[in-house]
């Protein structure tokens, strides 16, 4: 890093403006030493995909969207590179090459990249009133055309697409949900949760279709008619695609970066290669609960990963314990949460099931450790909105409940003592990403 007798400054490339690339500048500037050089190559302007659901339904002004405007990132010292995607990746010479020509030298890079929306390949799919809801410009594009009275069909039933049904329905539209899985929320709760949350959506005017599979979408007379392999066509206004994401690793081929699910890293966020850096949706590393390798493609996990990879870039020795899968949306007032190895068809169990509510609890157990749980209850009943806190608590601490477990099987919907003598709250307060009080985020929304 020498040149000339001069020491040069440490160059680091970020690549991706999503949270865990915005996270990782603000962190490296809160903790390096010595002011560095800090480039970012980013597709977009730096903004927040978890406020386009405020942002589609009115709630917020598009200017509140955007977590790193142009005087911020100068006021960080950042070059930015808008508008612009990495292309190649040369790993002995540290140089990247982006989509037009322009070759960047790095001492060390984060790649965060993030993830791309899939849409069903079917006929029809990239059509007009057809859209994805991922990015700003197609948030855009979707409040343009949605309008009071209109039809909307939203073709996937998962994590995506229940966080814009708030503010599809706030719009007064009519909203419609296909699903080609038996039930909804296949990726987030189980079939007893699943068959509560379709009942309360059915009971609040959103139509549901479970197990059909889209075969075509036509433009009849203006409208949009979709085609089903059985059952009747529904003919709407707008299409929205929620049928899953993929991570943007295409561009990486060839590189010599260890690529299995994602990008393998270290608990420094480091890839098999020592001075490449890896964090949120393209990143696989290790899952709190099962210890094993994993990708978690949602918000908390991104932050966490661009701290940890910022603090380490900037000299600091950070070690990340790993994420902890965590899904939390709120559905015309009815809240659903699942954290951990909720899944975990080998773990031992206990639910609790209020229909009348409707609540429901679901408890899995390792031994004497909850690895898992499902929640789900009215927003308005104050023992739902504590003990969504308390759950996810209680998984990511990993404290025993031995005392406890027998008590807890019996009366899942009792979980505050437990949590209390289990002494989670102790454990966990001293448990900061970076060892380390976090700090405002003063003019910008990201703390760190």
């Amino acid at each position: 890093r020498s040149h000339g007798g001069a020491v040069m400054a440490t160059r680091h490339l970020i690549i991706g403006g999503g949270t865990a690339g915005i996270n990782a500048i603000r962190t490296l500037r809160e903790e390096e030493s010595e002011k560095s050089e800090i480039t970012l190559v980013s597709a977009e302007k730096p903004y927040s995909r978890m406020v386009l659901p405020y942002y589609l339904d009115r709630s917020i002004a598009e200017s509140h969207v955007y977590t790193a405007t142009a005087r911020v990132l100068a006021d960080w010292g950042v070059k930015p590179l808008l508008g612009r995607k990495a292309a190649a990746l040369d790993v002995k010479a540290s140089v990247c090459t982006l989509d037009d020509g322009t070759k960047v030298e790095y001492d060390d890079c984060l790649i965060a990249t993030g993830s791309s929306p899939v849409k069903a390949p079917v006929p029809g799919a990239d059509g007009r009133a057809v859209h994805s809801f991922w990015t700003l410009d197609e948030a855009r594009a979707v409040i343009a055309e949605i309008t009071p009275g209109s039809h909307v069909v939203m073709v996937g039933a998962g994590f995506i697409a229940f966080t814009i049904l708030n503010s599809i329905l706030a719009l007064d539209a009519k909203l419609t949900i296909v699903e080609v899985a038996p039930r909804i929320l296949p990726r987030m709760i189980d079939d007893t949760g699943g068959g509560l949350v379709e009942a309360w959506l059915k009971k609040h005017g959103v139509a549901i279709r479970t197990g059909v599979k889209l075969t075509k979408i036509a433009d009849v007379k203006g409208r949009k008619q979709l085609k089903f392999a059985s059952g009747a066509d529904i003919v709407c206004d707008v299409v929205i695609m929620a049928t899953g994401i993929k991570t943007n690793l295409d561009w990486l081929k060839g590189s010599g970066v260890t690529v299995n699910r994602g990008v393998v890293v270290d608990d420094r966020q480091r890839s098999s290669v020592p001075n490449v850096y890896a964090a949120g949706d393209i990143a696989e590393g290790r899952d709190r609960v099962t210890g094993e390798p994993a990708v978690h493609a949602i918000e908390p996990t991104a932050q966490e990963h661009g701290r940890i990879a910022g603090a380490n870039m900037a000299g600091k020795d950070v070690r990340y314990r790993g994420s902890l899968i965590i899904n939390i949306v709120e559905v015309c007032h009815l809240d659903v949460a699942s954290f951990g190895a909720w899944d975990d068809a080998t773990a031992e169990a206990a639910t609790g099931l209020k229909a009348d509510r409707p609540a429901y609890r679901k408890l899995l157990w390792r031994g004497d450790r909850l690895t898992g749980a499902i929640i789900l209850g009215p927003s308005q009943d104050i023992w739902t909105t504590n003990d969504v806190g308390m759950l996810k608590g209680l998984v990511q601490s990993g404290v025993s409940l031995a005392r406890w477990k027998a008590y807890l099987k019996k009366n899942p919907f009792d979980v505050k003592p437990a949590f209390i003598a289990s002494k989670t709250t102790h454990t966990l307060l001293p448990e900061t990403i970076l060892g380390r009080p976090s700090k405002a985020p003063g003019d910008t929304p990201v703390a760190v």
